[in-house]
């Protein structure tokens, strides 16, 4: 009879222990970078090209990114026949619009450069976020537009503090909210990512963002590891 209720009560323990299991955050970003296409696809991703539309005062502007890992970015939309860009590197960037009377590409301030640094790493900020210099916490959930999700804040290496909410459905994250400064104001620069998708290499992406400028943008394109010549990354006009 003793072994009989040591038994129950061993099986009491183990059913009680699978619902009283909080998630560790190691355990959550894991789970995040498997449903994004796994670590060693996301290691392997080298280079980005995307293209789409931004909504922009009820207009759809074209745009397209080119992001090459850990190098440099380049977003150009496309208004009234002129091409209007922002790129950025490592340690330095540039914005030139003529469609604003511009009529050459104009510095990004060194402060701006070192905030956003951090954003030229497409693998993925949670792929060996620690050997990277981030710290990450888990600060319990958050309702997100109906969904209770993870919520997450990590500090970068630069200092860049953001905050990610990640779906306990499908392990993507769905929202953040990042600590920026602006004329000398800190500010709170809030995305939003759906319609994520799996292509057909295994990668998984978000075609839909918000937060991303002035508008919603949409992707219609991806096209992943492609040769990408480091001068795109050079202004011209």
């Amino acid at each position: 009879m003793k072994k009989l209720q040591t038994c129950l009560m061993i099986l009491v323990a183990c059913v009680c222990s699978i619902h009283l299991h909080a998630q560790t955050v190691d355990e959550i970003i894991n789970r995040n970078i498997e449903a994004m296409g796994g670590k060693e696809k996301l290691l392997a991703l080298n280079s980005l090209s995307m293209e789409g539309t931004i909504s922009i005062a009820g207009q759809k502007i074209p745009v397209k990114i080119i992001q090459l890992n850990d190098k440099g970015a380049k977003v150009t939309i496309t208004m009234n026949g002129m091409d209007n860009y922002t790129i950025q590197t490592k340690d330095s960037g540039w914005n030139y619009f003529p469609l604003q009377g511009q009529t050459k590409p104009e510095m990004v301030p060194s402060a701006v450069i070192q905030e956003t640094s951090d954003g030229m790493d497409i693998q993925g900020s949670f792929i060996n976020y620690a050997e990277k210099g981030h710290t990450v916490e888990l600060l319990g959930k958050e309702d997100v537009d109906g969904t209770e999700c993870f919520k997450i804040r990590m500090v970068t290496k630069s200092g860049l503090e953001k905050i990610l909410f990640i779906d306990p459905g499908n392990y993507y994250i769905i929202k953040t909210v990042e600590k920026t400064r602006a004329s000398g104001q800190e500010q709170d620069q809030t995305q939003t990512f759906s319609n994520f998708k799996k292509m057909d290499n295994g990668y998984v992406f978000p075609f839909s963002r918000t937060g991303f400028g002035p508008g919603e943008l949409e992707i219609t394109k991806i096209e992943v590891n492609i040769p990408v010549d480091e001068s795109v990354f050079t202004p011209s006009n």
